[in-house]
């Protein structure tokens, strides 16, 4: 026999009036449930600040109990002797407490007896929420009294009911002290739940109220943008509930960039998504339109750059920052040219394409490349076009078709220098291999919605999307509709995203596209990959 699983109170955004709590307090023989029982349970439960019920009982704890403890509680063994065991009591308790967020001062040592005595009896763990009324003190009152002791927060507060050490007499006094905090914490904006379970690890700091500033944000999913005082946005973020993303900043979180963007905090943005995929291309676009500060990993590069395998007579790899049509390939684009340089490194290492710009035959002697023998150079004016255009059509079928004609090269030469225990090289390689792999499949990728056009899907979460030319174009949750769209004109696309914005919303409406569980529903044209798949090498660890 198991708990049933807490409810969700609408995932603990429920008003805190709404929600049932049962504040509880135990009496027991010792202070370790591995060699102590429970002698006496006391319970109240409240909701909307209305007492709804009353449950006390003692509790036989099948062992003799300590003469302190009965100096302190008063409880002797004639006064246990015929109550019901724990077997019994719990059941009934449970029954009381039901799904009720359980309060307790210094709560962790009441759970740590219940959920003892419930998983001996084949309940298991209780599921319930906790929260504790010294965990709050510490954080509402600290300045107030002198310690957290249950007698003086209750005297502190005028508590009509004194603790005694009884666990109903102690459950009384601190059912008061809960609902005196609860003001308390409803005036820093603690209205909800959650709210109120984060509330313990809140930093302690002047920034902490500032978070009436997230009053108005709603629990669902979308994108947030921090404003300072000039009105700009220096931070984008996305979030599944904003509400609760927003709100943990102030709980607990002692980074010191959150510091940093807490102190700059003047107000917070809002657009609520049907979808987290929406959501995450809505941040993604929001990040390149505003540039944020704060945003500093994904914050947009000044200049897009590609590798270009050039139209000339020899083609040879050039590195660009503009796609245009007088190239016969193109891979990228790359948010660096460090990492452009590192794809046309690999392919330079895959095949030997010509390294040198010297304008073919102007030279008496081979260039060093070629010398070396790491590339067909015609500076020499040796080499024939035909003869050059086996390394043209290796390159171009490896980019466009089949990439084992490029990736193969670079898994020989990794087997090769990590059997002659070139590590460190054997490392260079493979971070070669797999930039120039996650290239070409970003560009199948970016190719394959191009051809299909306008795409409509669905996951397995019953969240929709619409994908025009690898833009996210309109989504839809569970329950919707799909929008209607009206094709666009039939102007040319270009073979690999126009940006690096246009890039990484493509690489995230690809990746929920591929999931496991996403399905076609209908598309303008046809779907699908080039047979040859991309190769895995062993070698990559």
């Amino acid at each position: 026999m198991t708990l049933a699983m807490q409810r969700s109170f609408e995932e603990l955004g429920a008003p805190l009036h709404q929600v049932p709590f049962c504040i509880l307090d135990l009496e027991t023989t010792g202070g370790s449930p591995a060699d102590s029982a429970i002698t006496e349970i006391g319970a109240v439960k409240y909701q909307g600040g209305e007492l709804v019920g009353t449950f006390q009982t003692l509790v036989n704890p099948g062992m003799p109990i300590p003469p302190f403890i009965t100096i302190l509680t008063g409880i002797t063994h004639a006064m246990v002797v015929e109550a019901p065991p724990i077997d019994e009591a719990l059941p009934a308790f449970l029954e009381f407490l039901g799904d009720a967020v359980i309060v307790g001062h210094n709560v962790r040592f009441d759970l740590s007896f219940l959920n003892a005595a419930a998983m001996g009896l084949g309940y298991g763990r209780l599921p319930n929420r906790s929260v504790d009324t010294l965990g709050l003190a510490r954080r509402l009152i600290r300045r107030e009294v002198r310690n957290f002791k249950l007698e003086t927060l209750a005297a502190h507060f005028r508590s009509p009911e004194k603790p005694t050490h009884r666990a109903l007499d102690d459950a009384q006094a601190t059912a008061w002290v809960l609902h005196r905090l609860l003001e308390r914490a409803g005036t820093m904006g603690v209205t909800a739940l959650e709210d109120l379970l984060q509330l313990p690890t809140a930093r302690g700091s002047a920034h902490y109220a500032k978070l009436r500033l997230t009053d108005h944000l709603p629990r669902r999913p979308g994108v947030y943008l921090f404003r300072d005082r000039q009105g700009e946005v220096f931070y984008v973020g996305k979030a599944k509930n904003l509400r609760t993303r927003v709100r943990s900043y102030f709980y607990g979180d002692n980074r010191r960039s959150v510091a940093t963007m807490l102190a700059e905090l003047e107000s917070i943005d809002f657009r609520v998504c049907a979808t987290e995929l929406e959501a995450e291309v809505t941040e993604l676009r929001l990040i390149h339109a505003h540039r944020p500060r704060h945003n500093r990993r994904s914050k947009p590069p000044k200049a897009s750059h590609w590798v270009k395998v050039t139209d000339e007579r020899f083609p040879r790899l050039s590195l660009v920052r503009t796609q245009k049509e007088n190239g016969l390939a193109y891979l990228g684009p790359f948010r660096s040219r460090r990492s452009a340089e590192l794809v046309q490194t690999a392919l330079w290492d895959a095949v030997p394409v010509r390294r040198c710009t010297t304008r073919p035959g102007s030279r008496e002697a081979a260039c060093a490349f070629a010398q070396l023998g790491v590339a067909r150079c015609p500076c020499d004016g040796t080499m024939t076009e035909d003869e050059y255009q086996q390394v043209v059509e290796q390159l171009l079928s490896g980019i466009t078709e089949d990439p084992a004609l490029l990736l193969d090269p670079l898994a020989a030469k990794m087997t090769q220098l990590a059997g002659q225990e070139r590590y460190e090289e054997a490392a260079w390689a493979r971070d070669r291999y797999r930039a120039l792999a996650r290239s070409i499949r970003r560009r199948r990728a970016w190719q394959s919605m191009i051809q299909a056009g306008v795409v409509w899907a669905v996951d397995d979460e019953g969240n929709g999307a619409v994908i025009d030319h690898g833009r996210l174009v309109g989504s839809w949750s569970e329950g919707g509709s799909p929008p209607l769209l009206h094709p666009e004109d039939d102007r040319p696309w270009p073979e690999t995203p126009p940006s690096v914005a246009a890039a990484e919303e493509a690489h995230l409406v690809w990746s929920w596209m591929t999931r496991p569980g996403t399905r076609l529903l209908d598309a303008f044209g046809p779907l699908g990959l080039p047979v040859h798949r991309i190769p895995d090498p062993v070698l990559l660890s």
